[in-house]
């Protein structure tokens, strides 16, 4: 007979319970994963209107732009997935000047939104200009910063048919032209009107002649306020030809100023032309 040991293997049955532990990790991690979704949400609705737009304003940048730190070749020109143009910007608006392709480096994007910031502050804090904010827009385009002054039926900038400016347009400009020195970025203003034709017609003075007296008025005004006269790179006229955004022909709304602290790049693209 073998003396080799006889060696009897019992196997112990483990109890995990219901489906074992698993279903606890999973639910943590919903429970926090929802946890953060109220917070953000919270975090949101306490935000303020110019907290929300810098929000808005990095969503839309360019992923590559933001990680580069640059421009690049291979940016994205879709919203998803990296950004794009800001929803706001329509084509045309700023037609007079070649919009570039892509938005301005991540790092000028910011400069210009602290900007924003600061011109909107300044408004707000002068108390004879506290009811204008629906006749100002400000906000971020591919060109730069562009800073929109309205016209109004009940409180027009300037007299008829004129580009004599209004007392409550004189304190606007003067109040936000220290804050466009805080930038060394070149400014272009551009005057508009709707399309009410003059008796003369074209021959005479007309649409084009008052968009650029009310661009030329607006540039000495905000010179007297204190703006660096060599920051002006371009004054122009545009008539009735850039309409704002889905206004009709004679709406009040044409009749506005625009200024734009341009985006260094696109102020080399306008001094390199020949």
């Amino acid at each position: 007979m073998s003396d080799a040991p006889i060696i009897i293997r019992r196997r112990r049955k483990v109890s995990h319970g219901h489906h074992g532990g698993a279903w606890k990790i999973a639910f943590a991690d919903f429970m926090t994963a929802l946890m953060a979704l109220f917070l953000v949400l919270w975090v949101l609705s306490n935000a303020s209107k110019a907290q929300k737009n810098a929000i808005a304003d990095y969503f839309s940048t360019p992923l590559l732009t933001a990680l580069g730190k640059g421009e690049r070749s291979s940016n994205s020109t879709n919203v998803i997935p990296g950004g794009g143009p800001s929803p706001t910007f329509k084509a045309g608006e700023f037609s007079q000047v070649d919009t570039p392709r892509k938005r301005p480096a991540a790092e000028e994007m910011r400069r210009l939104g602290r900007l924003r910031e600061r011109l909107q502050s300044a408004v707000e804090l002068n108390p004879a200009l506290k009811d204008l904010s629906q006749q100002i827009l400000i906000e971020l385009t591919p060109e730069g910063l562009s800073l929109q002054l309205i016209d109004s039926e009940q409180r027009p900038m300037f007299e008829v048919g004129s580009a004599r400016v209004a007392p409550y347009l004189r304190t606007l400009l003067r109040t936000i032209a220290p804050v466009l020195n805080e930038l060394p970025n070149s400014i272009q203003i551009s005057g508009h009107t709707d399309s009410h034709p003059y008796a003369g017609g074209e021959l005479g003075y007309s649409n084009w002649e008052l968009s650029a007296d009310r661009a030329k008025a607006s540039r000495q005004e905000l010179v007297s306020g204190g703006l660096d006269s060599d920051k002006l790179l371009r004054l122009s006229g545009m008539a009735d030809r850039i309409r704002f955004h889905d206004a009709q022909p004679f709406d009040a709304a044409n009749r506005r100023i625009a200024i734009i602290v341009l985006d260094p790049q696109v102020a080399e693209q306008i001094l390199a032309r020949p």
